[in-house]
């Protein structure tokens, strides 16, 4: 690989303090059009009739399909390792069941 190429591929990621420590969530709620996919985070806590949005991330369609591919691959290699992640059937949640995936 010459030097062009492989300074090409180096990326410095910074994060900032609050990013860095993270938010918690057990929902997303997922959007889209033509041109973006908006995905909506959010903390639902038991027996609460209500949750907040902690974090919404927009981002092109391209970019979520290839954010699909390494979920895949990832949840593939955490259950290889880890065992099968087990989903329940039924959400207590009332809500359009081809938005909220949790």
């Amino acid at each position: 690989m010459d030097k062009a190429k492989e300074q090409e591929l180096k990326l410095e990621i910074q994060i900032d303090d609050d990013i860095a420590s993270g938010r918690y969530t057990n929902m997303v709620v997922i959007n889209h059009n033509d041109s973006e996919f908006v995905f909506d985070y959010i903390y639902v806590q038991p027996q609460a009739p209500k949750a907040k949005v902690q974090s919404r991330v927009i981002t092109s369609p391209r970019h979520a399909k290839r954010l699909l591919r390494t979920l895949q691959r990832n949840i593939q290699a955490y259950e290889q390792r880890f065992g099968e992640i087990e989903l329940e059937e039924k959400t207590s949640l009332k809500a359009d069941v081809d938005s909220p995936m949790h």
